[in-house]
């Protein structure tokens, strides 16, 4: 089954569908099971961890409800108020080639949920905020809350999997939420530098370098269209995920060049975080290049190029956004 949410005459509806061309309004569908009516799939997916019965009828009714053109409404991001948006830093064996250290855990970071923006809709880049680029990535949407998840429970957890362009702006993190600062030696400490290689015995430098605005900014996170049930997509450590611009290949890879296993971040996550239902974890973003595009997603610079993105993982579906440029912030 798949899931996703739509502007449906003014109203933010969720729908599901067993083939992505006939999708039905989730309230239709519950309609005939007697069953409450969800006004977004974050209810929905909370309300299934104790209605499993109820889960698998509905598979059953969907064929029973009316479809609806899906060319008739606009897309709205599946999950649109999650409790939290996780993303995981460099977790692609690529991008660790050049890092001075491997810190052996997953690198977290958050996005707001109003970052968040619709299959269809447009990227907002001001050109001015220099290196801005896309993301591809893989996310899952918590079905079950938890706390200090096991690694070998961490995919029970899971209500569904979806695409996330993570976008981000270099020229933001480092221009505006970046500082570095020297610190004095009885203020400094081991915990500060074994991330990095020190210039020498007398380099105390530390940098605080923050994320928010760098993937936090409206519209840095495309999500969608649909979240697919985990038990449709098979392995999630093994999706191939395909970036283009405007139809030309930048980036192929696949979930299997993460530094760490979706079932890794899951449960290291929860140790810091309680995971509750809605909730997404981004996985990290491919990594290989082309001949075209050497640095791969790298060599996209959003506030340079116009067009479309479009990321495509064949268990998930295709999420396309338009570029949009505009002066003067957003």
């Amino acid at each position: 089954m798949k899931f996703a949410t739509i502007n449906f005459d003014g109203v933010a509806e969720p729908i599901v569908a067993l083939e992505e061309k006939e999708p039905r309004l989730l309230k239709d569908v519950c309609k005939k099971l007697n069953a409450p009516n969800f006004d977004c799939l974050e209810n929905f997916i909370s309300f299934i961890p104790s209605n499993e019965n109820f889960f698998f009828s509905l598979k059953d009714s969907i064929p029973k409800s009316p479809i609806i053109k899906i060319m008739d409404h606009s897309w709205l991001p599946p999950v649109r108020k999650p409790g939290k948006i996780l993303g995981v830093a460099f977790n692609n064996k690529e991008l660790m080639k050049k890092a001075h250290k491997d810190p052996g855990v997953p690198n977290f970071f958050l996005k707001p949920s109003s970052s968040l923006q619709a299959h269809m809709k447009e990227i907002a880049v001001d050109p001015t905020w220099g290196a801005v680029i896309p993301e591809p990535e893989v996310c899952a949407i918590i079905g079950i809350g938890g706390k200090n998840i096991s690694k070998d429970r961490a995919l029970d957890h899971i209500f569904g999997y979806s695409i996330l362009n993570d976008i981000t702006s270099h020229g933001l993190k480092f221009g505006k939420d970046s500082i570095a600062v020297t610190y004095d030696p009885d203020m400094a400490r081991e915990e500060f530098y074994n991330w990095r290689n020190l210039k020498d015995e007398n380099d105390r430098d530390v940098y605080y370098v923050y994320h928010t605005r760098s993937k936090g900014t409206d519209t840095f996170g495309p999500m969608g269209p649909w979240i697919t049930y985990k038990e449709e997509v098979g392995n999630p450590n093994e999706l191939k995920v395909k970036a283009s611009l405007n139809g030309k290949v930048f980036t192929e890879d696949s979930t299997a060049n993460y530094r760490f296993s979706i079932e890794d971040c899951v449960s290291e996550a929860s140790k810091y975080f309680t995971l509750e239902p809605g909730d997404i974890i981004s996985f990290g973003t491919t990594g290989k290049g082309n001949a075209d595009f050497p640095r791969g997603h790298k060599s996209v610079l959003l506030g340079e190029v116009s067009g479309e993105i479009t990321i495509e993982v064949p268990e998930l579906g295709t999420l396309r956004n338009t570029i949009f440029h505009k002066t003067g912030g957003l």
